[in-house]
């Protein structure tokens, strides 16, 4: 089946000027998958930036920006001259796995848990929206940004309803309480689950240590504000903190 952006790309890619047949469809091709790379990549950019989030508008732009214009050089950087064949897909294939080390720095692991992993693979998305562009895919960038989209606002909501009931808990006690096993009682007595328990020492305090853990209430989180209160008079904690979600 052919595309309406696989029609454009056969009219602009045969479309000259003069005697001299000047490849002018060519460049308007390009200047169309850099633009619509911007405004695509840059709608997941603005949404990212919205949240706050470490890796916002420009550091998306240039992830897809950039992989417009490597993937353009794949299609008519390497003219066949050059040994008469060429692999356009090579150069793309190093991109996604370059992007994917970049995504990796956006993820951090901390004693709560794991942050970045949404921006990281937005990052990802930018590149593949980049890919798609400069590959003149037009019509798959498109569509493939808007579902992206929907996924990271109205999905957002959807998990949030899900994983209401799946609070993760971090409190500082003392180091010389028993606060597993007073965490593990109190959990049986609150018909509670507790899932991806981690134990950190609190940097310049030798005497306190730092639990984290995630509460899963079978029958909701009503208890959840009564288990907080036992839980930080049983550990005698120093503080405590709610993440709804993590």
């Amino acid at each position: 089946m052919i595309t309406f952006d696989q029609k454009l790309v056969e009219f602009l890619n045969n479309w000259t000027v003069g005697e001299a047949e000047w490849p002018v469809g060519n460049l308007i091709l390009c200047a169309i998958a850099l633009t619509l790379s911007v405004i695509l990549v840059g709608a997941v950019g603005i949404e990212r930036e919205f949240r706050g989030r470490s890796a916002g508008l420009r550091t998306h732009l240039l992830v897809g920006v950039g992989s417009t214009i490597l993937m353009i050089i794949s299609v008519y950087g390497f003219p066949a001259i050059f040994g008469g064949h060429r692999d356009v897909a090579r150069l793309a294939a190093q991109v996604v796995t370059g992007v994917g080390f970049l995504g990796a720095g956006a993820i951090m692991h901390r004693s709560s848990g794991v942050k970045g992993l949404t921006t990281a693979g937005t990052i990802w998305i930018a590149m593949a929206i980049g890919i798609a562009c400069g590959s003149f895919n037009f019509i798959i960038a498109i569509c493939g940004t808007l579902l992206i989209i929907l996924v990271l606002t109205l999905f957002k909501k959807v998990e949030k309803n899900i994983t209401r009931g799946w609070p993760w808990i971090t409190l500082v006690a003392p180091s010389d309480e028993p606060i597993l096993g007073k965490i593990i009682q109190l959990s049986k007595a609150y018909d509670c689950q507790i899932h991806g328990i981690s134990t950190s020492a609190v940097e310049g305090f030798d005497d306190r240590v730092e639990v984290t853990f995630q509460a899963y209430f079978s029958s909701g989180d009503q208890r959840l504000t009564e288990f907080i209160s036992e839980l930080e008079k049983a550990t005698k904690a120093k503080s405590i903190h709610l993440l709804s979600h993590h």
